[in-house]
């Protein structure tokens, strides 16, 4: 009960009572050095991980595209063919688990 505040509601009471309402809305936040730097460090690898997924979603997009182009070009079906792969896919991945 450091300084004689025993909750939450003092500062409040005090605001109300002193006209410094404007204070009320602001939140007041304590850290301590290291915490900023690993703020800072989680907000670098945040925007390293958008872009990652900006540029996966863009090659997706881009195969995606070129699968539909030379399933046209041969007359195949690209559902039949995403099917295919994804069994395929599947084995792979089965035998890889099995080894």
């Amino acid at each position: 009960m450091k300084y004689g505040i025993k909750g939450g509601q003092t500062i409040q009471k005090w605001a109300r009572k002193y006209g410094t309402l404007g204070v009320l809305p602001k939140i007041v936040r304590v850290e301590k050095p290291d915490e900023i730097d690993r703020i800072k460090q989680l907000q670098a690898e945040n925007k390293q991980l958008k872009q990652a997924l900006a540029e996966t979603l863009l090659d997706q997009r881009i195969a995606e595209s070129t699968l539909e182009v030379i399933c046209e070009q041969r007359g195949l079906d690209v559902e039949e063919i995403k099917k295919k792969a994804g069994m395929l896919l599947q084995e792979r991945l089965s035998r890889k688990v099995k080894k």
